[in-house]
């Protein structure tokens, strides 16, 4: 299998311009196919990446006034095509949501390396049109004559670059009689069937409290600042609103990386106790999303992030992983007799039998009947 591994650069003041222009770059050549894909369709055409690229080169790069696309490699505005035409394609097939235009405020700095002139050796990485940066990581990367989809990006501090290297499956030998079943939640993040303490939220904790109490601070401090400066209808940005800016951006930041940094933690742990199986129920999160109450904390707890983690981790360890019916009554059924509960409600944290008497955390009892899963189906 594949495995990503990403390594921090250490770029110059020179080579991060380049780095900045590379990401400029990218995202005028996306939003330029994009506006010609949507062009040609009203036109009553059938647009393709190869279409949309020949336009590109015969119109733009002819132009003198786009001099500066020619300062990058030339597969940056290559790799942004094919980039938008598998956007659509996962829309036609309803796997995501049509494609938009990346805007330089909110999308992500990223920009595609050229794998074939990419060369890792002696502490540097070198990248076509940039040169040779230096990087470090914990990785011992080898040497390999092609890296999978190398990219860079910016995070608003430091400077990434994530490519996939081949990987066989981790033979460590697995416990046959453990089957691990696994209730996310809101109140804590996950509830273990073979566990007796559940994985903490992590958004509970002190620091991320604190964290958010300064954010919500500057957040009215930068509004307050925008109104005072507005000229008419138009907002001016003055070097305080700019600082703000970059303060605020570097504590979403921060809380992103503590927020995942806990969920490998929590992933690597479970993968780490050698089950053969892992169940987990097929969540609605898209759904649960729409509850304005609920959304936030939701979205906090980053449970698309938990779920992708843990499969892939099962995949690399030689686990299966089951994604449990979607209208498997976890929460309703007994783990002690089997009995269903059908008047369950939500505000009920604790699960009584009506037949048996049997008490326990509903939580705890889902996440019972979910490592069960497999024997019941």
């Amino acid at each position: 299998m594949i495995k990503a591994v990403k390594i921090r650069l250490l770029p110059t003041k020179e080579q991060e311009v380049l780095m900045f222009k590379s990401c400029g770059v990218a995202r005028f050549a996306y939003n330029w196919g994009l506006a010609k894909w949507e062009e040609e369709y009203k036109q009553g055409l059938k647009p393709s990446r190869l279409s949309v690229k020949k336009e590109f080169n015969n119109t733009l790069k002819k132009d003198e006034k786009y001099i500066w696309l020619y300062e990058v490699s030339s597969q940056i505005t290559v790799q942004a095509f094919k980039d938008l035409d598998s956007a659509y394609k996962n829309f036609f097939k309803g796997l995501s949501k049509y494609p938009k235009f990346k805007t330089k405020k909110r999308s992500r700095q990223s920009f595609y390396v050229r794998y074939d002139r990419m060369n890792i050796k002696d502490g540097t990485v070198n990248i076509e049109k940039i040169g040779k940066v230096k990087y470090k990581t914990n990785y011992d990367i080898p040497f390999l004559s092609k890296y999978n989809n190398p990219r860079c990006h910016y995070d608003g501090k430091y400077w990434y670059m994530t490519f996939g290297l081949e990987r066989s499956e981790n033979q460590a030998e697995l416990n046959k009689g453990l089957s691990i079943g696994i209730d996310l939640g809101v109140k804590e993040l996950a509830v273990i069937s073979c566990l007796d303490k559940p994985v903490k939220n992590i958004n509970k904790s002190m620091k991320i409290r604190k964290l958010k109490k300064k954010l919500k601070r500057l957040q009215r401090q930068l509004s307050r600042k925008y109104e005072a400066n507005k000229n008419g209808i138009i907002y001016v940005k003055t070097k305080n609103i700019i600082k703000l800016e970059k303060q605020i951006k570097l504590i979403h930041r921060k809380l992103t990386n503590i927020r995942n940094n806990h969920i490998h933690q929590a992933t690597s742990c479970i993968i780490k106790l050698r089950p053969y199986i892992v169940v987990m129920e097929d969540l609605n999160i898209s759904g649960m999303m729409k509850n304005k109450h609920l959304a936030e904390k939701i979205a906090e707890q980053k449970f698309y992030e938990f779920i992708r983690q843990i499969k892939y981790k099962c995949e690399f360890n030689a686990i299966e992983f089951i994604h449990a019916d979607r209208f498997y009554a976890s929460s309703k059924i007994c783990s002690c007799c089997g009995s269903k509960k059908e008047n369950l409600k939500l505000k009920d944290r604790i699960y009584i039998c009506d037949k048996c008497g049997f008490t326990i955390d509903r939580d705890k009892n889902a996440s019972i009947n979910l490592g069960r899963y497999k024997q019941s189906s």
